[in-house]
């Protein structure tokens, strides 16, 4: 009975895109529903970002400003995976660089976003603890409560927008595309010397959507980190992965035997990548004090703090 529920639910985890077609597919499954759904919407809310817009209740059926819930508290609970250097990463030792991660005992975290979110949080009067999670189940931590703000180089993207207020952008990146030494595709030029060439990316981000670029490609299913990403290029599982170009010498150093493409002007990937911080829907105030700090942030020390992060992350 244990096994065939666990095998129903992750059925229909496997067989749809969102945390409502899940639910609802354990339900049309008949029998026990109850208890499979349960189960497989317990599996679905820890993998995929809620699709639902958070509405708060209030007396004249508008919507509560909810900024007072962050401005002003003494930890300030940041969502991040600590697993996505440069901009986020974890550690054994405190330093003046990191933040404590509140639910692994001993870890501290470190990286482009861990400074962006110290200060973010002092101007909002507050100390910032990292929570470490997948990157997929942020938005959801985030409307649940579990986290107050999303500080992870997350882009701003109209299906995230629908469910999170979003800031400006505190870093604006590019992509590319890695092969392995040796591939037939080394010497590419363009994004078209790539039809018919399998790609892969990270779930749930832009490093996979921004595959579909790529004129007849094969978009491969997208995995959970981008260190598993490199561990399937070098596996020869796919013929090039997405990457961050604005961290390309960081990746080769941590991923020997992997090759940059060098696209001709203009034939590379248009889209530009925005990391913004999160906060609910209906943190007006609290949007405009963000937007307000971060554009007292200069241009010079945003440069001194990633190139400074470039130089710490791990090998």
């Amino acid at each position: 009975y244990v096994l065939y529920t666990f095998e129903a639910a992750l059925w229909c985890l496997a067989n749809t895109h969102s945390y409502a077609d899940c639910v609802l597919a354990a339900v049309n499954l008949g029998d026990d529903t109850d208890t499979t759904a349960a189960v497989a919407g317990a599996l679905a809310g820890c993998q995929r970002p809620s699709t639902l817009e958070v509405v708060q209740p209030t007396t004249g059926g508008g919507r509560d400003d909810l900024s007072d819930s962050v401005i002003g508290k003494d930890k300030i609970r940041i969502g991040m995976e600590a697993a996505y250097a440069p901009y986020n990463w974890q550690v054994s030792e405190a330093s003046e660089y990191t933040i404590p991660i509140d639910n692994v005992q001993g870890a501290y975290a470190d990286g482009y976003d861990v400074q962006i979110a110290k200060i973010v949080c002092k101007a909002l009067g507050g100390e910032p603890v990292a929570v470490k999670q997948s990157f997929s189940g942020l938005i959801d931590s985030l409307n649940n409560g579990q986290i107050d703000l999303i500080i992870a180089g997350m882009s701003a993207t109209p299906e995230r927008e629908e469910s999170v207020g979003f800031s400006d952008p505190y870093f604006i990146g590019y992509f590319g595309l890695f092969v392995k030494e040796g591939s037939p595709y080394q010497n590419a030029t363009k994004l078209s010397d790539f039809s018919g060439a399998t790609v892969l990316g990270q779930k749930d981000t832009m490093l996979d959507t921004v595959i579909d670029e790529i004129p007849g490609v094969v978009h491969k299913n997208p995995v959970d980190s981008v260190p598993t990403v490199f561990s399937n290029l070098l596996q020869g599982t796919c013929d090039a992965v997405t990457y961050n170009t604005e961290n390309e010498k960081g990746y080769m150093a941590q991923n020997p035997g992997i090759v940059p493409i060098h696209f001709a002007e203009g034939e590379g990937f248009k889209q530009e990548v925005a990391a913004n911080v999160g906060c609910r829907k209906g943190s007006d105030k609290l949007l405009k004090l963000i937007d307000k700090t971060l554009k007292g942030i200069s241009q010079e020390e945003r440069d001194q703090m990633w190139d400074a992060c470039l130089d710490r992350q791990p090998a």
